[in-house]
């Protein structure tokens, strides 16, 4: 709309030949009316200043019909005249049409595509270059030149040990390398002379306790215990009901290995009735023989090594001590993701 006003104006200069004293009209009413005339009016080209030069015509042109590159061979409307502050024609217009528009040449452009695979191709050949060169084992890093130390020997459950805490020689540090750690865990921890002072003190802690169903497996102990306790059993060998076994007042199970150095107790899926019996009840209580204990962790894993070499369990852990968490303002909570206290029993 603004450019179509300003031809108008152009156009009654040139028609009417009105001097530098034109001005625009005080109100859009008589705007509306000078844009109504000027359409009536004719036009001679040969007042109109091309860009390149003047063109002398006697043709006739129709404001209403002039073509885009007609108007833009239209003077400004300030030509020849003096500054002002009113908006102008664009006196170098960019017409659009036949432009070539070369988006995809833009954004894609073969020479730089290429300099970047160029430069990807270096990267990786750098790479390459790099790992035909030998490099130094750790801890020797001071050698100079491309050789090698001879490689260290394999690593034994021996060459692990002096790495570990001492544990002491015979079964009776061993014991009381247990019993030190487990109190430091919070495990009740005690050791029996006979199958019957074990079961005895069972049965005192299911009364204490008021164990009212208990969750188990096929064993000789265990059975032994479900056995002397005559309470409702959820036995884990078979399918069971997972809530069942959560609302049983204690798991009870076997093991694998008691570890002294770190106080833990090593289980698998065989050992001690799949992976949910020592984890859903809020009470676990391990039963184990006094042949089961192991002074590390290197001995228990031979042990593993040799009791399930070929065919091993889907499923070992190391239960030290109660379900704990302490990751909240360092305060030390029990059975946050598992059983709350767990008792172990050695016969």
């Amino acid at each position: 709309m603004e450019t179509s006003f300003k031809c108008v104006v152009t156009l009654r200069r040139v028609h009417r030949g009105l001097s530098r004293e034109d001005k625009f009209a005080p109100s859009l009413a008589a705007q509306s009316t000078q844009r109504n005339r000027a359409k009536a009016c004719l036009v001679g080209a040969d007042r109109v200043r091309a860009n390149d030069g003047i063109v002398q015509s006697s043709a006739a042109v129709s404001p209403g019909r002039m073509g885009r590159a007609d108007r833009t061979n239209l003077p400004s409307v300030d030509q020849g005249n003096d500054p002002r502050s009113g908006a102008r024609l664009d006196e170098n217009p960019r017409i659009t049409t036949g432009c070539k528009r070369d988006i995809q040449g833009i954004l894609a452009q073969p020479k730089k595509r290429a300099g970047i695979m160029n430069e990807r191709q270096n990267i990786l050949a750098r790479v390459r270059e790099g790992l035909t060169m030998p490099a130094p084992f750790p801890g020797e890093h001071e050698l100079h030149g491309n050789e090698h130390a001879p490689h260290p020997a394999p690593i034994t459950a021996g060459s692990v040990t002096k790495w570990l805490p001492p544990v002491g020689i015979g079964f009776g540090d061993q014991v009381a390398l247990f019993t030190f750690n487990s109190a430091e865990l919070r495990t009740d921890f005690q050791i029996f002379n006979s199958e019957s002072d074990m079961l005895a003190a069972l049965g005192e802690v299911a009364k204490n306790e008021d164990w009212q169903r208990i969750g188990s497996h096929r064993g000789k102990l265990t059975d032994a215990a479900a056995a002397s306790l005559g309470l409702p059993i959820v036995l884990t060998d078979a399918a069971y009901s997972a809530p069942e076994l959560e609302n049983c007042s204690v798991g009870i199970s076997e093991c694998d290995f008691l570890i002294a150095q770190t106080g833990s107790v090593l289980v698998t899926t065989r050992s001690s009735g799949g992976r949910a019996l020592s984890v859903l009840p809020p009470h676990h209580v391990v039963l184990a023989r006094r042949e089961q204990l192991l002074p590390d962790l290197p001995a228990g894993f031979a042990a593993l090594k040799k009791k399930y070499s070929g065919d091993f369990p889907s499923f070992m852990s190391l239960i030290t001590g109660p379900s704990r968490t302490g990751d909240i303002e360092r305060i030390l909570v029990l059975g946050a993701h598992g059983p709350k206290k767990l008792t172990v029993f050695c016969v």
